[in-house]
């Protein structure tokens, strides 16, 4: 077969959702991100509001399932097939088996005509062959993998050694709880902002714009939202509030603020974290939050949401990295000091599917160095009796305990102390939100105080 060419998008495909799926899987194949491919494509697409929907749905649903997608394919492809008949295929298998409205000949028509305008004759007569067989034969089933943990993987589309990992570390019981939950659609969640507002006005504002509107149970400070898109939202263009997962949340609070406080957050961007530690903060108290990021771009960004929520007094972002803080920050500069550190981001499953094909524990050793980094780094900076926090957005021990305790061992003059949140305390006296336990993305929290 011909190979289709990934890079040309005919006029045709800017109308047609599920045409656009495919250049949109074919180059995060080739290492794109999907969001910024949905976005660009998205824009200059002819398509109406539904099928961006649907381009979006079949996009993340297909890079969510794609090892469970490639076994139930494999017994039907033969010969080397090009890329685009690939991706093609799985959407078609995708619609069949998750989106139970499209109807299937609907599903085989567009698919067949998206063969024979992007290719030719024979890849059309191709694809309507493995259709048809799928229709005959049905799909493989899983019973047929013996090794359990295999199983999993292609159920879950976790790879093996994630599991294992997993395993070794939570039990089995636990790993196949998060396993079972890790493609469950995210939940839409928003930080109330304190600055300006109450949980009861927004939740009023809220629910006079459409919004179905529920209390956290994971933290005061955030609410869930259904019916609609909060960051279209009056509410949220008033900066009444921001959109952050609720298990993000949880870190500030630990940083036991007052509105004085001369504080750090030594990894920025975008912003979440800086908004919320400023809405604690009162700049006519003398009340500041610095932000640190080392992509000049993301200042902006952090800026922006500052201004939007109305905390820019109490904001001031520079491009730094938080390594190299001596530069600007005498020792025992902060009041308190909030690190959410770069990490592999297996928490953010549900929103970030392609995280799970593309990382490996050899990227969690290689994140756990510059963790331990940035925490050395920042540690000198803070006043005695003061609250380093300390959070990734992983799962992953290496990344979180492991990174602790090496702190631990190499700044005698800290100690850990309790987090606060809504998980029982583990012996370590830190906090992991797994992606089971209340549907948010998975976070590691630490509490370390610098002794007086």
């Amino acid at each position: 077969m011909s190979k289709g060419n990934s890079k040309q998008i005919a006029g045709w495909e800017q109308s047609n959702a599920r045409a656009l799926s495919v250049r949109v899987l074919e180059r995060v194949k080739d290492g794109a991100y999907s969001n910024l491919q949905l976005n660009q494509l998205a824009k200059a697409s002819k398509l109406e509001e539904r099928d961006i929907h649907l381009l979006t749905t079949i996009v993340y649903g297909v890079i969510q399932h794609r090892l469970t997608l490639e076994y139930w394919l494999k017994p039907f492809l033969r010969g080397n097939v090009d890329p685009f008949v690939k991706e093609l295929l799985m959407i078609s298998v995708y619609q069949m088996q998750y989106l139970d409205k499209i109807p299937q000949h609907a599903i085989f028509d567009e698919a067949i005509q998206i063969a024979k305008r992007r290719g030719h004759d024979g890849i059309r007569k191709y694809v309507t062959g493995v259709l048809h067989s799928l229709e005959r034969q049905g799909l493989p089933e899983f019973t047929t993998i013996k090794d359990p943990i295999e199983q999993l993987s292609i159920e879950a589309s976790l790879p093996v050694w994630l599991l294992k990992q997993l395993e070794s570390e939570v039990g089995h019981e636990k790993m196949v709880k998060i396993a079972r939950s890790i493609n469950d659609a995210p939940a839409q969640s928003a930080r109330i902002n304190r600055a300006v507002t109450t949980q009861e006005q927004v939740t009023t504002v809220l629910e006079a714009e459409g919004f179905e509107v529920e209390a956290s149970k994971v933290t005061p400070e955030a609410l869930r939202i259904k019916h609609g898109h909060v960051a279209s939202s009056k509410a949220f263009e008033d900066g009444l509030l921001t959109l952050q997962d609720e298990s993000a949340m949880l870190m500030v609070p630990n940083l036991n603020l007052t509105p004085s406080m001369k504080v750090l957050d030594a990894a920025a961007a975008p912003g979440g974290k800086t908004t919320q530690i400023a809405s604690y903060l009162d700049p006519k108290q003398g009340g500041i939050v610095e932000a640190l990021d080392i992509h000049p771009h993301k200042i902006k960004l952090i800026e922006e949401n500052a201004q939007r929520l109305h905390v820019s007094e109490q904001v001031h972002a520079q491009e730094l990295d938080a390594r190299k803080d001596d530069e600007q920050f005498d020792d025992e500069t902060f009041d308190a000091i909030l690190v959410d550190a770069p990490c592999s981001g297996f928490g953010l499953l549900r929103r970030k599917p392609e995280i799970r094909y593309e990382k490996s524990y050899a990227d969690s050793m290689k994140l756990h160095q510059i963790q331990l980094d940035m925490l050395n780094a920042v540690a000198p900076k803070l006043k005695k009796g003061g609250n380093l926090v300390y959070g990734t957005c992983t799962i992953l021990e290496i990344e979180n305990d492991a990174v602790v305790q090496d702190f631990l061992e190499q700044n005698s003059d800290y100690e850990l102390v309790p987090t606060i949140g809504p998980l029982p305390q583990r012996s370590q006296l830190t906090m992991q939100v797994f992606p089971d336990d209340f549907d948010s993305d998975g976070f590691f929290v630490a509490t370390l105080r610098k002794k007086k």
